[in-house]
C-alpha cells in the first residue's frame, strides 16, 4: 500500500530544492519518491502466458496473487504502491549529452530502504562520472515475486518512459523533450530479470536503449534476453553473475555460440556498441548490487561509458 506519509515528504524535500533554470547544470543533488500513473502495479491483467488472471484469489473482498516463492499476496499491501524514485546527481546538465539509468529492483525490495540505501544506486551514478538521471519503478513491495505487472503489456513502458520525462523536466527545468529523445541504459537486479525481459521482448523504447546490465539476474527468460543480444548488435550487454543466476547465464552464452555470437568473460574496458560480456564472480547475491567481481559494480561499469562525461 502506498505510504501517504512519505509520498508528501517526498514532495516537500523536492519543493525545497530550486529547480534549475533551461539548460544550466544542478549544484545540489535531487531525489524524490513520487507517485505515476503509468506505474507497474496495481495490474488486473492476465498472466503473460494467457494461463489465468494475474489476480487469481479473493477473499473478504480483496484480491490476491499466488506468487510461486512467495505464497499469497494481497494486492492492497503488495500491489498497489505507484511510487518511483527520480533522482538527479550533482551536476547533471541536461544541456550536454546525457543518459536515463533505468533501474529494476530485485525481491523483497523498497524504493527508499533498498534501491537509494542499501544498494546505493544513485550514489553509484552520481560517483560514475556519468552525465545521467536515475529512474526505478516499484515493483511487488517487498515481497519475494518478481512480476512485471503492466510492464507485460506491449507498450506501457513507453507511457513509463514519457511520464518519468515529464517528471525529471519538473526537476530540473529542462524541457520534457529533452529526457524524451535521451538514450537509456536498463539495469536489472535478481527479480528484475522479468520486467527487463519483458521491456527487451515487447520492443518498447528500443531505439533509445545503449545497452543493458543484469546483475546477478538471469533466473528465466534466457531465449529472450538471447534473441535481444542478436537483434541489438549496435547495442551492448553485460551480465555479471554469482552462483544463483550461474545456470541462465550459461544458457544465454549456449544460444548466443549456437548463432555464432562470442562473448567475453573480462569485465569491459569500454562499454561500447556490440560489447558483450558474462562476467562470473563468487559474491554473495544479496549484497550484489555493491559488491559483485568489484565493489560499487554498476558504478565501475557506468564509469566505462564514454561520451557522456558529467
Amino acid at each position: 500500500m502506498v505510504d501517504r506519509r512519505a509520498v508528501v515528504a517526498a514532495l516537500l524535500a523536492t519543493a525545497a530544492f530550486p529547480m534549475a533554470s533551461q539548460g544550466a547544470r544542478l549544484h545540489k543533488a535531487i531525489s524524490t519518491i513520487v507517485p505515476f500513473k503509468a506505474s507497474p502495479f496495481p495490474y488486473r491483467g492476465k498472466l503473460p502466458d494467457g494461463s489465468g488472471p494475474f489476480l487469481d484469489v479473493t477473499a473478504n473482498g480483496r484480491f490476491g496473487h499466488t506468487s510461486p516463492r512467495g505464497g499469497i499476496y494481497w494486492e492492497d499491501e503488495t500491489y498497489s504502491d505507484r511510487s518511483t524514485l527520480l533522482a538527479v546527481p550533482k551536476g547533471f546538465d541536461p544541456a550536454k549529452s546525457a543518459v536515463i539509468v533505468v533501474f529494476f529492483h530485485g525481491n523483497g525490495a523498497t524504493l527508499q530502504r533498498d534501491v537509494v540505501g542499501r544498494q546505493r544506486v544513485v550514489a553509484q551514478v552520481e560517483a560514475s562520472g556519468l552525465n545521467a538521471v536515475v529512474v526505478a519503478p516499484q515493483f511487488a513491495s517487498n515481497a519475494q515475486d518478481s512480476s512485471a505487472g503492466n510492464f507485460w503489456t506491449s507498450g506501457y513502458f513507453a507511457g513509463f518512459m514519457a511520464e518519468a520525462a515529464q517528471g525529471l523536466a519538473k526537476l530540473t527545468g529542462a524541457k520534457a523533450t529533452t529526457f524524451e529523445a535521451m538514450p537509456v541504459v536498463l539495469v536489472a537486479y535478481s527479480g528484475g530479470y522479468n520486467p527487463a525481459a519483458f521491456v527487451l521482448g515487447n520492443g518498447d523504447i528500443s531505439g533509445r536503449l545503449l545497452g543493458v546490465i543484469l546483475l546477478d539476474a538471469v533466473f528465466d527468460e534466457a531465449d529472450i534476453f538471447a534473441n535481444w543480444i542478436t537483434h541489438h548488435r549496435k547495442s551492448f550487454f553485460v551480465s555479471a553473475y554469482g552462483r544463483s543466476s550461474a545456470a541462465g547465464n550459461a544458457e544465454i552464452r549456449q544460444l548466443l555460440a549456437s548463432q555464432g555470437i562470442n562473448a567475453s568473460s573480462d569485465p569491459p574496458r569500454r562499454l561500447e556498441a556490440g560489447a558483450i560480456a558474462f562476467l562470473a564472480s563468487d559474491a554473495a547475491h544479496d549484497t550484489f548490487v555493491t559488491r559483485a567481481f568489484v565493489n560499487d559494480p554498476l558504478q565501475w561499469l557506468l564509469g566505462r561509458l564514454h561520451g557522456f562525461p558529467r
